[in-house]
């Protein structure tokens, strides 16, 4: 059965560069990808208008669709300019709300992927990652792949890990290595340690063993500075990916709006995934 990819998207460019993230993805695990852009109607608060709505929705309907219908070329355009027009897409405009619509589909359809931007155009330039990226990671079961919106496509080389070493990481830890093997790329896991922390039951012994022939190396920094260990760790062994168990969610969020916020050197260019148990 052929994997699938789902990738919301709102046309913006953020959302157009994720998605030869999506079509890479695609052919690496030889999977379809299914496309979905979903709009809302408008809320209508004045008073008698009801004999207008009708007509006020119908409008409205009319032009998400011919605005969805002028968008959907740019993406075949896009997957033949990378020479990925071979890959399967399909394209789905819905009415609904974002983020229960994404879960929806990924029950429905047996979704593999979320693949999405970290930015999207919305009335008020809102960032996408604030408001719908991270709700998506948290909420929706599956493996979510976000692109922010600088990230230039790079071949996934070396997979940086963020882990605690403890025994609830082990699933995602085995979810690292079977993309590794895909992707054949090197993983380093991180682990960042307050310097106040004992000792607490370390996994790596046992993570050794579901190894194999995955080439992967453990680190454990010592510090209280845990976003910037991290970032600067990220240049200086030119990660490609970062893979982290979701439940550090709050931590990942800090993460983020840090390296946004202090304008750093080494801010945040690559894709993040977030893993589920």
């Amino acid at each position: 059965m052929s994997k699938k990819i789902l990738f919301p998207t709102d046309f913006s460019d953020a959302s157009k560069n994720a998605f030869i993230y999506a079509l890479q993805l695609a052919e690496s695990i030889k999977a379809e990808v299914i496309t979905i852009h979903v709009y809302q109607l408008p809320q209508a608060n004045y008073i008698n208008i009801s004999e207008y709505l009708h007509e006020i929705y119908d409008v409205t309907e009319l032009s998400n669709f011919e605005n969805y219908k002028d968008e959907v070329p740019s993406l075949r355009r896009i997957a033949e300019q990378n020479n990925l027009g071979h890959i399967k897409i399909s394209h789905a405009l819905i009415l609904g709300n974002l983020v229960p619509e994404i879960k929806k589909i990924t029950e429905n359809e047996k979704i593999d992927f979320v693949v999405m931007g970290t930015k999207g155009a919305t009335g008020l330039k809102e960032t996408f990652f604030g408001t719908v990226a991270t709700k998506v990671m948290n909420d929706v079961k599956v493996l979510v792949l976000i692109i922010p919106e600088h990230c230039l496509y790079q071949p996934i080389k070396k997979m940086l890990f963020l882990t605690q070493y403890k025994s609830e990481d082990t699933a995602a830890f085995k979810t690292v290595l079977s993309l590794s093997a895909i992707f054949q790329a090197p993983v380093d896991c991180l682990r960042v340690a307050h310097l106040k922390d004992e000792s607490q039951h370390d996994c790596r012994a046992d993570w050794k063993v579901v190894m194999e022939d995955n080439e992967v190396v453990f680190h454990s920094i010592e510090g209280d500075d845990v976003e910037g260990i991290i970032l600067n760790f990220i240049a200086l062994h030119k990660i490609n990916l970062i893979a982290m168990h979701v439940y550090h969610r709050n931590f990942f969020e800090k993460l983020f709006e840090i390296s946004l916020a202090k304008k750093l050197a080494f801010h945040i260019n690559v894709p993040i995934l977030g893993i589920h148990e």
